[in-house]
């Protein structure tokens, strides 16, 4: 049987729009090669950039690292309302008060220009719970759904810090990190030297005493400043004693607020009567008639005053006469009814503003007394003689040693009580100051953070970039010498298709036998105006036709 010459050929058929556009197409194993082709860059780059970050950071913001934090609390009565033991606003900045800085350096025996630089350095924050916070948040989103009520209860809550931060920054200081911690820890302990002295009472009432000199008086005016100092010294001791609740008693002096009490009652009931009687009955004076304008004045005075404490006491009785305590009303079924009266604080204060009242008004009547019974004895006397005067200037020396030595008992013991008893928890340092090389590194590695993710973000953009605009390019230069390669004869088509690609690559593989001998009928597509080569071998003409089934395919690919 004669062989038949025959030609097999891949062809893909595509219908495109008649604005052919070129298509390129890249795949990922060309972009991760290109990344494996800079990744040693990317990784370089990503290592100094880490090292040299943190490294700026620390050198051109290292005054931002020369922080020192400590943080203290107050736990007394009234804090929580923002006042102080004495009842006046708690001012949080007296934690850095020129005076707590001055004891501080002085006791290091650092140089005092370093103060303003200091006070300048510490800031301070309240701390508010997290409780409080919550409940904050609570009403706030409450009101914002519409309820009044709500904001009402929002805006009566308020919180004052029991807990502070402070902040120090030597950075201006001339002090080394060592150096400025031990400067910050002792200024918040000598802070709590000036807090006890501030709000003790004790630095105020000795002070206050030991101003008067009683050698600048007459000697009955003299007796009148020790008595005066008597009366303010009992009425301390008085108010210590009604809050005092454990019955201290100082391990210093050994006294209790009632030993003292007494101690006073005596010395002004004894010592300073026994000078007092002398010199009225002695008429013991400096300048007789001086003396007696100046009882005259004073008797006037008190007489005045005695007319002010008598309206005072009557108008306070009246209150209390027409005040009416609230009542509740019990209704019991087959009982009588009953009433009750509530308990009232205002009622209470005005039954102490009675007791008061009448206290005063007793001492200024006393106080009459005494100045008629001096000027009396002033007018009806001679002068003393020189012995008795300086038997008086004698008895007055000796009660101002007692009176001194007792207000130094009374401010020891009132120290003592007030820095273990009343405010032994009153203030407390909860984290001292402390500085370390590890404590620097992370406060730079946490500043260097954020620009260095910044960095590094940036850098892994680059390099992504890169490698993808380098696939892109190379697989658009090997698009292109593929096309320069490929024969002209193969790029030329009939015009009746849209497209006929034919390419070594098949897609679609369709496979078509052209008979050399009989070429198949003519189809609804034009023939290819060029010829198709030759192979060297010709096909054997005995060549059995294509199966039926490979024709009927044949034919299906070509009506696509």
């Amino acid at each position: 049987m004669a062989k038949k010459e025959e030609r097999s050929l891949n062809v893909t058929l595509k219908n495109e729009p008649e604005e052919k556009k070129e298509e390129i197409i890249i795949s990922l194993s060309a972009i991760f090669k290109q990344l494996r082709r800079f990744v040693l860059f990317w990784l370089a780059a990503s290592i100094i950039m880490g090292i040299l970050i943190p490294v700026g950071v620390a050198i051109f913001a290292a005054d931002q690292h020369k922080n020192l934090t400590a943080l203290v609390s107050f736990n007394y009565n009234g804090i929580e309302k923002g006042k102080a033991p004495d009842g006046s606003d708690f001012d949080p900045d007296s934690l850095k008060t020129p005076t707590v800085i001055e004891a501080a350096l002085t006791s290091l025996n650092e140089d005092l220009t370093e103060l303003e630089y200091i006070r300048q350095g510490i800031s301070i924050t309240g701390i508010i719970p997290d409780d409080a916070i919550d409940k904050i948040t609570v009403y706030k989103s409450i009101y914002e759904q519409g309820n009044l009520t709500a904001g009402k209860e929002m805006l009566s809550v308020s919180y004052n810090p029991t807990q502070y931060k402070l902040t120090f920054n030597y950075s201006k200081t001339g002090f080394s990190g060592e150096r400025a911690v031990e400067v910050f820890n002792t200024l918040l302990e000598c802070y709590r030297k000036y807090f006890f002295e501030t709000y003790g009472f004790n630095q105020a009432l000795g002070s206050a005493v030991n101003a008067l000199d009683y050698t600048d008086y007459d000697y009955s005016e003299a007796v009148d400043v020790f008595d005066s100092t008597l009366v303010t010294l009992q009425d301390y001791v008085s108010n210590l004693s009604s809050n005092d609740t454990t019955r201290f008693r100082s391990n210093v002096t050994g006294y209790s607020f009632s030993d003292l009490s007494e101690s006073i009652a005596t010395i002004r009931d004894v010592d300073l009567d026994i000078i007092s009687s002398y010199v009225t009955v002695n008429n013991v004076t400096k300048d007789r008639n001086k003396l007696i304008d100046y009882y005259n004045y004073r008797l006037e005075s008190l007489k005045r005053q005695k007319i002010i404490d008598q309206e005072t006491l009557k108008t306070i009785t009246d209150s209390i006469a027409s005040y009416t305590k609230d009542t509740i009303i019990i209704y019991g079924e087959n009982q009588d009814t009953s009433e009750y009266t509530q308990a009232s604080a205002k009622y209470d204060s005005l039954i102490q503003q009675k007791i008061d009242a009448q206290k005063k008004l007793s001492t200024c009547t006393q106080s009459i007394d005494a100045v008629q019974t001096r000027i009396k004895a002033l007018q009806s006397k001679a002068a003393a003689s020189k012995d008795k005067v300086e038997k008086v200037e004698k008895d007055l020396a000796s009660l101002n040693e007692k009176v001194t030595l007792l207000l130094q008992k009374v401010n020891q013991t009132a120290n003592e009580y007030y820095e273990t008893v009343y405010l032994a928890n009153s203030y407390s340092i909860l984290v001292p100051a402390s500085t370390s090389g590890l404590r620097t590194t992370k406060n730079v590695i946490r500043s260097s953070l954020e620009p260095l993710l910044i960095v590094e973000a940036l850098l892994f953009v680059i390099y992504f970039g890169t490698s993808f605009i380098n696939a892109l390019v190379l697989e658009i230069r090997a698009k292109k010498e593929e096309n320069d390669t490929t024969p002209v004869d193969e790029q030329v088509f009939a015009p009746s298709l849209n497209d006929i690609i034919i390419t070594t690559k098949q897609e679609v593989p369709v496979s078509v036998v052209i008979p050399t001998e009989k070429p198949p009928a003519p189809t609804e597509v034009p023939s290819v105006p060029t010829e198709i080569p030759s192979t060297e071998e010709e096909a054997p003409q005995d060549t059995e036709p294509a199966p039926q089934e490979e024709a009927s395919e044949t034919e299906n690919h070509e009506s696509v």
